[in-house]
C-alpha cells in the first residue's frame, strides 16, 4: 500500500517502523516527518493540519491510507476532509475528536455512556475554579479544557499553585477541577471503526519529568508494555481488557454513534485503578506517545490491516490482534530545560552505537540535520526502545543504549519499569 503517515514524533516513528516490520512492499510518505523518519520514509513538505492540503496529496498521489499521528490535524478536521473525498483514514472527524479536544465534551459523553470517571467541575473564571477546588479538597486536580500538548494538568496540594496553573488557561477557554483519585494508571488503546472495537495491549507510562514521579507533568518520559502485575488484582492481562472493552469502550464508542459522531480510528484510555474500581482519567483520539513505542513493538499481526480495516469500517472481519510474550521498555531522551523552556540546536552523538545494542532500536521525535550531523530541535528528542524476555534484560539493554547517546544537558529518568515484578 501507499501509506501516508502525519506527523514529526516518536509516535510516528514507531508507527511508521511498524508498518516497515510487515516487509509487505509498502512505500510509506510522512508529513512532516524528522531526521529519524526521513531515514524510513519519504518526506513530504505538506502542512499536516491543512485538511485541503492533505486531501489534495493524498488524492494526487494515489494514497491508499493516510494515518494521523497526532490530535491537532484531527481537530483541524483533516479526517474529514479526506472522508469526503473517499480516501480511507485512520483517525476520527472533527466532531468525534472533541473527545480529546474538549475534557468538559469527554465528561459529557462518558456520562451519557455511563463510563466510571471522577467527578469534575468546568469553570470559566477565578471564582468558579476557586470554589470547585474547596469543594473536592488537595490534592487539586486542574486541566485546561482544550489542547496542551499534554501539559495542561496539574496535581498539586499547593492551592496557589493549583490556582496560577488555572490562571495560565483561563483566559483561552474553560478549565476543568475534578476530583483527585488514586491507584496505578494504565494506557489502553482500541481500534475503531465506528461500530466495533478492537483492543490493543496496556501500557504504563510515566508523566513526571524525574525519578520517583517527581517534577513537573510531562508529555511522557517513558513506557512499558505488558503489564504482569495485572494477574494479581483481574486475573490476567485479557480479563482486564475485556473489562475495560465492555465497560468503557464500547459504550463510548456506542454513545458517539447515536450523537452522529462515529469514532473511526484510535480510542485512547487513560484509566486509573482505584479502590472503588477502574476509572477513566481521559481519552485520547489517536495513538499515544510514548506507550505506542512500546505496544507496537510487540503486535503480531500486520498494522496495515488492522488500520485500514477500521478506516474502511471492516473491524469485525477480524480477530483480536495478538502480541509477543516479548516486553517492551522505552525510555525518553529530553532536552534541558524540557518541560518549560527545552533548549533546542544541541548536536547528537553515538546514536549508531545506541543501534546497535542487541534488541534496541531508537524512535526519533524531535530531529533535525544529515545522518552525521543530527541536532535536538525540541524538548522530547528521541526514544529508546528496548526488547527483551524479561524486564530486567529489556532494561539493561534500554539504558545501556541510552548510555552511547550524547546530548549536552540531555535528561532522562532512569526508573522507568524498575519497580515491575516480572511476570
Amino acid at each position: 500500500m501507499r501509506i501516508l503517515v502525519l506527523g514529526s514524533g516518536a509516535r510516528e516513528h514507531a508507527i511508521i517502523l511498524s508498518l516497515l516490520s510487515e516487509e509487505a512492499g509498502h512505500e510509506i510518505f510522512a508529513a512532516p516527518g524528522n531526521a529519524g523518519i526521513a531515514q524510513d520514509a519519504i518526506i513530504v513538505y505538506l502542512d499536516a493540519n491543512d485538511p485541503v492540503a492533505v486531501t489534495a496529496y493524498a488524492n494526487t498521489q494515489n494514497i491508499h491510507l493516510v494515518v494521523i499521528g497526532p490530535e491537532a490535524p484531527l481537530v483541524a478536521g483533516v479526517a474529514d476532509a479526506l472522508r469526503s473525498r473517499g480516501i480511507p483514514v485512520f483517525g476520527p472527524g472533527k466532531a468525534a475528536a472533541q473527545l480529546e479536544g474538549s475534557k468538559a465534551f469527554a465528561k459529557r459523553i462518558m456520562e451519557a455512556a455511563g463510563v466510571p470517571t471522577g467527578r469534575a467541575a468546568r469553570a470559566v473564571s477565578r471564582a468558579e475554579v476557586e470554589a470547585a477546588i474547596d469543594e473536592f479538597g488537595a490534592p487539586y486536580v486542574v486541566k485546561a479544557d482544550g489542547l496542551a500538548a499534554g501539559k495542561g494538568v496539574i496535581v498539586t496540594t499547593d492551592r496557589d499553585e493549583a490556582l496560577a496553573h488555572a490562571d495560565t488557561y483561563l483566559p483561552h477557554g474553560a478549565v476543568l477541577v475534578e476530583e483527585f483519585l488514586s491507584g496505578p494508571e494504565v494506557s489502553l488503546f482500541f481500534l475503531s471503526d465506528g461500530d466495533h472495537v478492537l483492543p490493543l495491549s496496556p501500557a504504563q507510562d510515566f508523566k513526571r519529568l524525574r525519578d520517583g514521579d517527581a517534577g513537573p507533568n510531562t508529555g511522557g518520559m517513558g513506557a512499558y508494555s505488558p503489564l504482569p502485575w495485572l494477574l494479581e488484582r483481574f486475573g490476567g492481562e485479557d480479563a482486564f481488557v475485556d473489562l475495560v472493552t465492555r465497560d468503557v469502550a464500547e459504550p463510548v464508542i456506542r454513545q458517539l454513534d447515536a450523537e452522529g459522531t462515529p469514532f473511526i480510528g484510535l480510542l485512547y484510555a487513560g484509566l486509573i485503578l482505584t479502590d472503588d474500581g477502574v476509572k477513566v482519567i481521559e481519552f485520547n483520539a489517536r495513538f499515544g506517545d510514548p506507550e505506542t513505542q512500546v505496544v507496537l513493538p510487540r503486535l503480531v499481526d500486520p498494522l496495515s490491516e488492522l488500520l485500514l480495516a477500521a478506516a474502511s469500517g471492516h473491524l469485525e472481519d477480524l480477530a483480536r490482534p495478538a502480541f509477543a510474550d516479548a516486553v517492551a521498555v522505552t525510555v525518553v531522551l529530553a532536552s534541558e530545560g524540557y518541560p518549560q523552556a527545552p533548549i533546542t540546536g544541541r548536536a547528537l552523538t553515538g546514536l549508531d552505537a545506541a543501534a546497535a545494542v542487541d534488541g534496541v532500536h531508537l524512535a526519533h521525535a524531535a530531529t533535525a540535520g544529515s545522518d552525521d550531523a543530527l541536532v535536538a530541535t525540541g524538548g522530547r528528542v528521541l526514544n529508546v526502545v528496548g526488547l527483551g524476555t524479561t524486564f530486567a534484560e529489556a532494561r539493561e539493554r534500554t539504558y545501556r543504549a541510552l548510555d552511547a547517546i550524547g546530548l549536552e544537558g540531555g535528561q532522562f529518568r532512569t526508573d522507568i519499569a524498575a519497580g515491575v515484578v516480572e511476570g
